[in-house]
């Protein structure tokens, strides 16, 4: 008896452990957050310490990994502005100017705590290395690397639920993994096509104490677009897209 259990346990120790694939992972997560290409309504709400609100309503298209453009519908002092990412490279077109402008990741096209790397946002894995993936209770913590220097942030730290393989929080770091922001996932819903994901981000930073950020998701949708849609010379006219 206790020689079978010895048998047992060598074989225990033997059997190879098998590490989680972190990149397929984040690419799952990725994927499970948005279709490769698709279409949006969005509503952007900025929140100050006194409770002020301010409110913005845009429509995004995007396709592939590194193409996104996005229109504001409202207020009406933003109406017919649009953005444009490809890539690292970002323009924003304001109509009475009538030439693109460019603009940085860091910037905010809303002011606000979502800077324009968060409304205008790549898939993770696009942007990112996985260096490693624990598993905590329920969820898995990934920590993101930036593949190059252009990223907004240096370091993020997801957790993602096991199950929905869906992201429920974002820290986002310096190289020296000082805290810039936290991204908090919420109210999981059902969209078009079966596609469940989180309907609501919201944000906070340390270095914008009280105020807050949100971005509400009203509809998300598998689309495909022709390649001409993401172009400087075609942002006066994502209007005809809807």
């Amino acid at each position: 008896m206790l020689k079978t259990f010895c048998f047992i346990l060598t074989l225990m120790i033997a059997l190879p452990t098998y590490a989680i694939d972190g990149t397929q992972l984040l690419k799952e997560v990725d994927r499970n957050l948005s279709p490769e290409s698709y279409e949006s309504y969005r509503k952007l709400i900025n929140i100050e310490p006194d409770g002020r609100k301010k409110e913005y309503t845009l429509f995004t298209v995007k396709k592939g990994a590194d193409k996104i453009a996005s229109l504001f519908l409202a207020p009406a002092s933003e109406k017919g502005r649009s953005t444009l990412r490809l890539g690292d490279n970002m323009w924003l077109y304001i109509p009475n100017v009538g030439k693109p402008i460019r603009i940085t990741s860091l910037q905010s096209v809303v002011g606000g705590v979502f800077n324009n790397a968060d409304i205008l946002q790549l898939d993770y894995a696009a942007e990112y290395d996985v260096e490693k993936v624990e598993e905590q209770g329920s969820e898995y913590l990934l920590y993101l690397k930036a593949k190059t220097k252009t990223v907004a942030y240096d370091r993020l730290k997801l957790w993602a639920d096991k199950g929905k393989k869906l992201p429920t929080k974002i820290e986002c770091l310096t190289e020296a993994n000082m805290l810039i922001k936290t991204l908090y996932f919420k109210e999981v819903k059902d969209f078009s096509g079966g596609m469940v994901r989180p309907s609501v981000i919201e944000t906070d930073s340390p270095l914008y104490k009280g105020y807050k950020s949100v971005m509400i998701f009203a509809n998300v949708k598998a689309r495909n677009f022709k390649d001409e849609v993401f172009t400087l010379t075609f942002m006066p006219n994502i209007e005809s897209l809807r």
